[in-house]
């Protein structure tokens, strides 16, 4: 790749691909957003925003003949309990289900058994559709969409629920929100360490080695009296305001490796301290992470104070300056309208470069790869 990583994020991809929007009945996406808004909300919503920007995107084509890659629009994270959290349980059922639709009532998936197709799937664990890591490796992958690209939040190296070619995406925060909360660019960050949220997870992981595999436990354990760490479960009211106070933001792991926080961090101009061993970031092939964030080994946590310390004040500053770059931020966001260089447009980047299939992506005649009974039983009930 030419070039330096600011200029890759400046790509356009209009005029590079064409992408057909397969027409699905409104019980897979609009019916199931009517009888739960919240779902515009949360980190999962880039399935929805993606598909609204699909349709008025340049790229798209209605003429299936000439297009390079299909779009099938369903929300599968759309299913919320009480509290807001998706329920994985129906999605490779729903999922299962469009699949059967389109390639019934349209002959391009039968052609390439998906292989030109693309899913967005912003599961904690993408396409394994479920949120604790054991349950989604013993599930693996949703048979019928091996042969598809998946564009998902998930991202861990030799990961069963990330495959190759995969596109990684960023979650979704709210762009308007966190433009509200804006402060002058030239406020001191007189904050060193500044994190906010859970370190243990009573609830669902009582004993506490589990739940971010003991990383956030060890952060809380070791740092809660240091004075350079602020860090707390509280969520003020000023968190937005703090991240541009501060100088490091923890991004640990969770119940997966990825979190908003990596995308408020970028917004806010403050370091990500990535602590989430294996971790594959979003857009990767056009953000410069390595020259952005710090990388902490989850084992090396306890030395966090020592590690952050020991950055000369040069590299700090630079990682800083690139943090500035607005290109950078934008990358990072689902803006309302969409705008040049923001994370649709990245997506779209990332589909353009795989073209042009390969030859292998078609099947011969009569040519099956899929096996449409694999999986847990449950996943063939009808949905």
């Amino acid at each position: 790749m030419v070039g330096s990583a600011g200029d890759v994020l400046e790509d356009d991809p209009v005029g590079r691909l064409k992408v057909f929007v397969y027409e699905l009945p409104s019980k897979y996406n609009k019916k199931i957003l009517q009888k739960d808004p919240r779902c515009l909300n949360h980190m999962f919503a880039a399935e929805i925003y993606m598909h609204w920007f699909l349709l008025s995107s340049p790229v798209r084509t209605f003429n299936p003949e000439e297009a390079d890659w299909f779009y099938t629009p369903v929300y599968t994270t759309c299913d919320l309990t009480p509290n807001g959290l998706p329920l994985p349980f129906k999605s490779p059922r729903m999922m299962r289900s469009a699949i059967e639709l389109i390639s019934t009532n349209w002959p391009y998936w039968n052609r390439t058994e998906g292989a030109d197709h693309f899913f967005v799937v912003p599961h904690d664990f993408g396409a394994c559709f479920h949120y604790q890591e054991e349950k989604a490796i013993e599930r693996g992958i949703l048979h019928l969409l091996k042969r598809a690209t998946l564009v998902q939040t998930f991202g861990q190296r030799n990961h069963v629920c990330l495959k190759d070619g995969s596109i990684i995406i960023p979650p979704y925060a709210p762009p308007q929100k966190m433009q509200t909360h804006l402060i002058p660019p030239d406020t001191p960050r007189s904050i060193f360490v500044y994190f906010r949220g859970l370190f243990y997870d009573v609830g669902n992981d009582p004993e506490g080695g589990y739940y971010a595999r003991g990383a956030r436990a060890s952060v809380w354990e070791n740092f809660k009296n240091n004075p350079l760490f602020d860090i707390s479960t509280d969520h003020p009211t000023t968190y937005y305001e703090d991240m541009q106070r501060a100088v490091f933001c923890l991004c640990p792991l969770g119940w997966a490796p990825w979190s908003p926080r990596l995308v408020e961090a970028v917004v806010f101009g403050c370091i990500p301290v990535v602590i989430a061993d294996d971790i594959v970031l979003p857009f990767a092939d056009a953000i410069p992470w390595e020259e952005i964030g710090v990388f902490v080994a989850e084992e090396d946590v306890p030395k966090l104070d020592t590690i952050l310390t020991s950055i000369p004040i040069e590299v700090i500053l630079r990682k800083q300056r690139l943090l500035a770059n607005p290109s950078m931020k934008q990358a990072m966001l689902f803006p309302q309208p969409a705008q040049p260089g923001d994370a649709f447009h990245q997506i779209l980047n990332g589909l353009a470069r795989k073209l042009p299939h390969d030859n292998n992506v078609y099947l011969k005649s009569g040519q099956k790869i899929l096996n449409w009974t694999a999986g847990p039983v449950g996943d063939l009930k009808p949905w």
